[in-house]
C-alpha cells in the first residue's frame, strides 16, 4: 500500500510538471507572436502620425475621397499597400505630370474617373503625406454590437411617451374621484330631501331624491344655467381647435433630421428651403440639393447614432435618397432610374389666407424660428405654432417693422410714427390689422 500510494504521488508530480511546462511553452509562444504580428506594416506608414495624418486628411482629402468606398475619387484607406511610397509622393505632388509621364497606375486612374485630374498639393511636405498615408493604414474599427433590448432603428411616433401602466392608473384614479363624488352628491340630496320634508327609503333613494331636486326650483334654474353654459364653452372650444394642427409631427417616407442638418451641421435654413427668401412659399427643397452633400456622404458618423436612432438607421435613410434620385454610389453616376418621393405636408394654411415667405424673410428680416420654432433641435419636424388668426394677430402687435435699408415704408413710416407719437411703429400700427391684408 505504502508503495501505491509514493507511486500515485510521483505521478500526479509528473502531471503537474507536464502541465505547467506545457501552459509556458504556450505563453512564451503567445508573447513571441505578438510582436512578429505587430510588425507586420506598410513600409509607407512608418514613420507617420495618423493623428496628424487625420487633420491633413479632413483638410485636404476628405472633399473628393472617402477612407471606405469611392467618391469623386477613390477610396484611401490601404492607399500604401496599392502604391510604394515615392510613387504616391509624385501622384500628390503633381498628378497631372505623373499623368502625362505615360505612367500606367496614374494613366488607369484619370480613365477611371473620368479623366478629371487630381488637385495637385505641392505645399504637403513627404513628412505631411506620410502622416496621411499612417491615418489611411490604420485598420477599419469595427461597429460595436448592439446591446440586448437596445432599439436601433424605431421610427419616431410607432411608440407612445406614456406607458400603458400608467394610463391605466390615471383611468383607475378618475373612476375612483367619480364613484367618490356621486357618493358625496347621494349624501347632500338625501339631506335636502329631509330638509323639506321628504322621507327617503333605503330601498329606493333615487327615486326621492330625484323628487327633492325637482321640487326645488332654485337648484333646478342654477344647474340648468350650469349645464348650458358649460356645454357652450366646450362646444365653443372644440370648433376653435378644428383646422389647429400644433406638435403634428407626421413620419415621412425618408427621415430627415434637421437636428443633425440645421444644428449639428448648422446648415443654414435658406440653403435648402432657398424660395422662402424670393417668393410666396418656402418650398420643397428638391433632391438635387439633398445630392450636393450626399454624393460624398453615403453614411453618417459613428457619434451621430443615439439610443432610439442607430447608425445602420441613418445610413438606411440616404440609401433611400439614393434610390429617390437613381445614384449609384459604386461607378459615382446617375443609373437614370428615378423614384418620387411621397412627402407628408405639415405646415398648411387655410385657402382664404394669403401668406407670403418674402414679406416676412427678406422684409421684415423674421428668422425662420419666430414661426417654426427651434427647428436645429427637432429630430423629427413638427408644426410648432398654432397659426391661427390671433397668433398672427399678436405676432403684429408687438413687432417693429424693420426700416434699416427698406425705402418702400419710409415715407408712411415717418407720417404714421409722427400720428402716434413714437419712434418705431409696429406692424399693427402700419395696417398689419387690416382684414384684406391676409383675406382677399
Amino acid at each position: 500500500m505504502k508503495k501505491v500510494g509514493n507511486h500515485n504521488s510521483i505521478s500526479r508530480k509528473l502531471f503537474f510538471s507536464l502541465a505547467l511546462s506545457l501552459t509556458f511553452s504556450l505563453t512564451s509562444f503567445a508573447q513571441d507572436a505578438a510582436p512578429a504580428a505587430a510588425t507586420e506594416v506598410p513600409v509607407a506608414t512608418q514613420g507617420g502620425d495618423p493623428v496628424k495624418g487625420k487633420e491633413l486628411f479632413n483638410s485636404n482629402c476628405a472633399a473628393c475621397h472617402k477612407l471606405d468606398g469611392k467618391s469623386t475619387g477613390p477610396e484611401l484607406r490601404g492607399v500604401a499597400q496599392k502604391h510604394d511610397k515615392a510613387w504616391l509622393y509624385k501622384w500628390i505632388h503633381n498628378s497631372s505630370a505623373l499623368i502625362k509621364s505615360g505612367d500606367a497606375a496614374a494613366v488607369k486612374i484619370f480613365e477611371e474617373y473620368n479623366k478629371v485630374a487630381m488637385t495637385a498639393f505641392p505645399q504637403l511636405s513627404e513628412g505631411d503625406i506620410d502622416n496621411i498615408i499612417a491615418y489611411t493604414s490604420e485598420v477599419k474599427a469595427e461597429a460595436p454590437a448592439p446591446l440586448p433590448g437596445a432599439s436601433t432603428a424605431v421610427a419616431a411616433g410607432q411608440e407612445s411617451g406614456l406607458s400603458n401602466n400608467l394610463i391605466l392608473g390615471a383611468l383607475a384614479l378618475v373612476m375612483i374621484m367619480l364613484v367618490v363624488m356621486l357618493f358625496l352628491v347621494s349624501n347632500v340630496l338625501t339631506k335636502v330631501a329631509k330638509a323639506n320634508g321628504i322621507e327617503v327609503s333605503p330601498k329606493a333613494p333615487r327615486t326621492s331624491i330625484w323628487k327633492a331636486f325637482v321640487k326645488n326650483q332654485f337648484l333646478v334654474l342654477v344647474a340648468s344655467i350650469f349645464l348650458l353654459l358649460a356645454s357652450g364653452y366646450f362646444v365653443y372650444g372644440f370648433f376653435m381647435q378644428v383646422g389647429v394642427d400644433q406638435e403634428y409631427a407626421p413620419i415621412q417616407p425618408i427621415h430627415f433630421s434637421h437636428k443633425i442638418h440645421a444644428g449639428d451641421n448648422e446648415i443654414n435654413c435658406k440653403y435648402c428651403h432657398s424660395a422662402a427668401r424670393v417668393s410666396k412659399n418656402a418650398g420643397i427643397p428638391s433632391l438635387n440639393v439633398c445630392m450636393n452633400c450626399h454624393k460624398n456622404i453615403a453614411e453618417v458618423a459613428d457619434a451621430t447614432a443615439t439610443p432610439e436612432y442607430s447608425k445602420a438607421f441613418y445610413d438606411e435613410q440616404i440609401e433611400k435618397l439614393y434610390t429617390a434620385v437613381g445614384w449609384d454610389k459604386s461607378t459615382q453616376s446617375y443609373t437614370g432610374k428615378t423614384e418620387p418621393v411621397k412627402w407628408v405636408r405639415i405646415h398648411n394654411l387655410p385657402d382664404f389666407v394669403y401668406f407670403n415667405h418674402s414679406q416676412h424673410v427678406t422684409v421684415a428680416g423674421i428668422e425662420c424660428q419666430t414661426c417654426h420654432g427651434p427647428v436645429e433641435t427637432f429630430e423629427i419636424q413638427k408644426q410648432f405654432a398654432p397659426l391661427t388668426m390671433g397668433w398672427c394677430i399678436s405676432c403684429h402687435r408687438k413687432t417693429d417693422v424693420k426700416m434699416e435699408g427698406n425705402e418702400y415704408y419710409a415715407k408712411i413710416h415717418a407720417e404714421l410714427s409722427k400720428k402716434y407719437g413714437v419712434d418705431k411703429l409696429t406692424a399693427a400700427q402700419m395696417g398689419g390689422l387690416e382684414c384684406g391684408k391676409c383675406h382677399y
